[in-house]
């Protein structure tokens, strides 16, 4: 076993300093698929996404007003925010409205933590971002397999429940695109997290200006809306798309990037418990036991199992 000796000390303070902002996030995102549940009973999945991007753009906005920060200047960074806003944010966001239409919220964060396992060998293959180990393919192998347990293919799946459970994958491969995309194109810019973010989210509120007139219509009368409804959507754009982003950044600056996207392991459990407790859904007992070999497979694929044990061997 290790000793704590010099610098590692200081542990417990560093701890301190990221710990309450990963919480927070966990909390945040975790219940943002309790808050779509909520928004799609009224609104059409792509105002829902209008909606919160809008609120998360002006929250951001205040963010870099309040610490005097600006906007990227670089006419080539906003072409690749194109992109990153489209991927990352108007199709997943929207594809997630669409699934929880027809699933849990509870499923639906549970399939937003298989994220990793497309990321990986899309960074792999396509972005040449990651190079492929033994580790890896064994934990996306493991990961799939969980895939599959949550599915519960052996008792046949179909209908609308099948199609939800495929948009909500397909929300998460867009992530799984959006994150190594940004990691090679954008990632070492120069302009704050908080910067790249609000211009991310201006980009992807115009093409949600253009595109939702045309597929869902005009725009609802938000006095037509409950406030459930309206609660929903501004927490999501506040919190689960504004203030999760400020709060993200900070965990990446002190604890780094692993520590940082160890939220995923959180997420599903906290939109278990809310989806249960609060909305009442029903859980199947396939369901979280899918969604463990799942995370299972991202710690295998990620090597922190192997970490784990040089820290602790």
């Amino acid at each position: 076993m290790t000793t704590l000796s010099g610098p590692d000390t200081k542990a417990p303070a560093e701890l301190r300093r990221w710990l309450p902002a990963f919480l927070a996030l966990a909390v945040i995102w975790g219940t943002s698929f309790l808050l779509i549940k909520v928004g799609v009973r009224e609104l059409h999945p792509i105002w829902l996404t209008f909606g919160r991007v809008a609120a998360g753009a002006l929250t951001l906005l205040v963010v870099l007003a309040v610490t005097r920060d600006r906007l990227p200047r670089d006419a080539r960074l906003w072409g690749h925010l194109v992109v990153i806003a489209l991927v990352g944010v108007v199709l997943p966001f929207t594809l997630f409205g669409y699934g929880e239409q027809r699933v849990s919220s509870v499923l639906a964060g549970i399939w937003n933590a298989a994220t990793p396992l497309v990321a990986l060998p899309l960074a792999v293959l396509v972005f040449r971002a990651e190079r492929m180990t033994v580790n890896r393919a064994a934990g996306i192998g493991l990961g799939f397999a969980g895939v599959m347990v949550v599915l519960g293919v052996w008792r046949g799946v179909g209908g609308s429940q099948l199609t939800g459970q495929l948009l909500c994958f397909a929300a998460a491969m867009c992530y799984a695109v959006a994150i190594p995309y940004q990691k090679r194109f954008v990632a070492g810019r120069t302009g704050s997290g908080v910067s790249l973010a609000a211009a991310q989210l201006l980009v992807a509120l115009a093409q949600l200006a253009v595109a939702a007139p045309l597929l869902a219509g005009a725009p609802p009368n938000p006095a037509g809306l409950s406030t459930q409804v309206i609660l929903s959507v501004l927490a999501l754009g506040a919190l689960g798309t504004g203030l999760a982003f400020v709060l993200n950044f900070h965990v990446i600056r002190v604890a780094g990037v692993t520590a940082s996207s160890s939220v995923t392991y959180l997420m599903p459990v906290v939109a278990t418990v809310v989806g249960v407790t609060i909305l009442r859904e029903e859980l199947h007992w396939n369901q979280p036991v899918g969604a463990l070999v799942v995370l299972l497979g991202v710690a295998v694929s990620q090597g922190l199992l192997t970490r784990r044990r040089a820290i602790t061997g």
